[in-house]
């Protein structure tokens, strides 16, 4: 097969504006072709037709989904890169019947630690309501809650939760958590103490969400598990969105049943203009920005130019 002069790549989701700024591209520039998109396309027709003319596809994280529908609708396709170890919006096994290279970066989890706590931190002291109040001429509005002394529930106890909960305990929270294989031993490890999933949901004051979606996880936090939960307490989602049943959870939050919810993350990315998760005055929403720092976009960035300049060499 015939191999073209210049390879064409497509830069997709680039929000921010940043991926040409934050690594050297001019190491590709002589044998490739470089177009950023700033958006997302939520229609897969529009999809194909913006990367049908392109060899190489880099992907940030989940944001275009590359189904089995697209990928055999782009015959250029050669090269998907994808930031981050694992993808799953991108069908592995369409593109390897295709013949098309997947090639990841590296990543840290650091980000989504200190991300869920800027989420807890601000709805514990309403800092978004104190913020806007301030803004618009007010004053004090509302009462703060301490952590000290309340339960920080983890629901999911592998790297990013047990690290949240290292920083629990500095804040002097009784941590608990549970996941369906979590062991007494691994809790013990991490300085947190296993509880049944009714006593999770059941004493938490904070309870943060730190699972892999899969079969298993999806839906677990559900109208069941929400009706457990105190009225005072708060739930943090920088996970999965499928994880949370949101309408259980807007439902409940509706009702005064929960006091307020922290999300990170949505079905539908980016979210509708006329989701009621926008402005519902109990849900302190950001547009998934837990992963979102300058540091692990250098990481994104560099590493993709590296795997597209590795994968260009054996092309020559």
């Amino acid at each position: 097969m015939s191999k073209p002069d210049v390879f064409r790549i497509a830069i997709l989701d680039d929000y921010q504006n940043v991926a040409l700024d934050l690594a050297d591209w001019s190491s590709l520039q002589s044998r490739a072709e470089i177009t950023v998109f700033n958006d997302t396309l939520a229609d897969a027709a529009q999809v194909v037709e913006r990367l049908r003319p392109f060899d190489i596809v880099c992907v940030m994280r989940e944001r275009t989904p590359l189904t089995r529908a697209v990928i055999e609708q782009l015959p250029k396709l050669k090269l998907i890169a994808s930031t981050g170890p694992v993808n799953a919006s991108i069908d592995t096994e369409a593109a390897a019947e295709r013949g098309i290279e997947i090639a990841h970066t590296g990543y840290a989890s650091t980000p989504t630690i200190e991300f869920t706590w800027a989420l807890l931190l601000s709805m514990a002291r309403n800092i978004p309501l104190e913020h806007q109040s301030l803004r618009e001429g007010g004053w004090q509005v509302s009462l703060g809650t301490e952590l000290a002394g309340k339960t920080l529930g983890l629901l999911g106890l592998g790297h990013i939760g047990s690290a949240v909960g290292v920083i629990g305990r500095a804040f002097r929270m009784n941590v608990i958590a549970w996941s369906q294989n979590l062991s007494a031993e691994r809790a013990d490890s991490k300085g947190v103490q296993r509880v049944d999933k009714d006593t999770l949901f059941a004493t938490s004051d904070f309870l943060s969400i730190h699972l892999r979606l899969s079969d298993r996880t999806r839906g677990l936090v559900g109208a069941a598990e929400l009706a457990r939960m105190k009225p005072t307490s708060r739930l943090i989602n920088t996970s999965r969105a499928p994880i949370v049943d949101l309408s259980a959870l807007l439902a409940a939050l509706d009702d005064q049943a929960l006091a307020g919810a922290a999300l990170d993350v949505y079905d539908v990315e980016p979210l509708p203009l006329t989701d009621r998760i926008r402005t519902h005055p109990r849900i302190l929403a950001t547009p998934h920005i837990g992963y979102v720092t300058r540091e692990m976009y250098r990481t994104f960035y560099g590493d993709t130019v590296r795997n597209i300049g590795a994968w260009l060499d054996r092309q020559a």
